[in-house]
């Protein structure tokens, strides 16, 4: 069965990542909307390593999908075939769209990103990963990068007395497009909480125990050091979600799977389909840069639907990043200012509230309050 909407035009997002939600709120009055994910409930996964060493925080950052449109729908449901002119979804529903967006976003390595479709099990999933880590005297955790430096300052933040070891086989760490002076003043910080670096050589071999779970682990880098711990985490490895598609689409993704787009998020060879957010080649993968690409669109969008204003091309964003290390430490980089920001900064816009007020207003949720956790 082939479900069209009414007489407003049809918009249907798939995926209720940041940049989904984004453009499905902005265009609820002006189109049909319809938004499609397998979850019943919305992650704020910016907040999820605060959550893995402080589990009251798993009730502040599920927000339910139900609460996020006035005059749309939200399908949970999951894309199984999109060839551009119609979406067909595991249930059997085909949708054919006036407007189509992609935001279907990327897998990562729990529990930065949690793979599961229920809040409740996701929650649990959590918890019992919380006690084997608090159960650890040391932790291994394999990439440096914003995952690995943030979750090195979340442990070493609620658990001082643990042995944290950060390995990567990067010469230094968080790689990309930013200044030394960030790297160093994150280096310091890290020093200075107790985390042990092991950088510049690869492992031989992965972990043969699950990550996350209790379990001795010791491996061994190539320049011959060996490595042990009680527990460890993987924090490497982003895969676009772009296995669903099919056709010319399917043929418009890059060699690393992402959706090529023009300068306004439209998939090159289609004139209504859009691709926002970590699927598409847009700008590096970070939330702030999904919900950019979101307000545009949902803009663009608006001005096609109204014929009112003109649309706007997406720029690729400069450099940026907050990499906080605990509720107090961190630093980052911001445009348009001069150096990088320290820890002070960086705990008042990012880590002390990890932006979990802001995510809750989309659901018209009320965030409980921490002090009756």
């Amino acid at each position: 069965m082939i479900e069209n909407a009414g007489d407003r035009p049809s918009v249907v997002v798939l995926g209720g990542g940041y940049g989904g939600i984004t453009v499905a709120k902005l265009l609820d009055d002006v189109a049909d909307v319809t938004l499609v994910d397998p979850s019943d409930s919305f992650l704020h996964n910016l907040a999820a390593l605060r959550a893995l060493v402080e589990p009251e925080w798993l009730d502040r950052i599920f927000l339910p999908y139900q609460r996020l449109l006035a005059q749309g729908r939200f399908l949970r449901d999951r894309a199984v075939a999109v060839d551009g002119r119609q979406v067909t979804l595991g249930s059997g529903t085909r949708l054919e769209p006036d407007y189509l967006v992609l935001a279907t976003g990327s897998s990562y390595p729990f529990p930065a990103k949690i793979d599961e479709a229920a809040a409740e099990v996701a929650k649990a999933k959590v918890r019992e990963a919380h006690e084997a880590l608090a159960g650890s005297r040391s932790v291994l955790l394999i990439g440096a990068g914003p995952v690995g430096l943030e979750l090195a300052g979340e442990i070493k933040s609620a658990f001082p007395d643990k042995h944290v070891i950060l390995a990567d086989v990067a010469p230094d760490i968080l790689a990309g497009p930013f200044d030394q002076a960030l790297r160093d003043e994150l280096r310091a910080q890290l020093d200075k909480l107790g985390v042990e670096l092991k950088l510049g050589s690869a492992l031989r071999e992965l972990p043969g125990a699950a990550p996350a779970t209790a379990a001795p682990v010791a491996v061994t880098t190539e320049a011959g050091d060996e490595l042990s711990a009680d527990i460890w985490f993987r924090c490497f490895g982003v895969t676009p979600h772009t296995g669903y598609l099919r056709g010319s689409l399917a043929e418009s993704r890059d060699a690393q799977g992402h959706l090529r787009v023009d300068e306004h998020l439209r998939v090159r060879g289609h004139d209504r389909v859009f691709a926002i957010g970590d699927m598409a080649d847009a700008d590096r993968n970070m939330a702030a840069f999904a919900r950019q690409q979101g307000e545009l669109l949902a803009q663009n969008l608006r001005t096609l639907i109204t014929g009112e204003g003109e649309t706007t091309a997406y720029e690729r964003q400069p450099a940026m990043i907050l990499v906080p290390l605990g509720p107090e430490g961190g630093a980052g980089q911001l445009p348009g200012q001069d150096g990088i920001v320290g820890p002070e900064a960086t705990a008042g816009i990012k880590g002390r509230s990890l932006l979990v007020e802001a995510a809750a207003a989309n659901f018209e949720v009320a965030v409980p309050d921490e002090s009756a956790a």
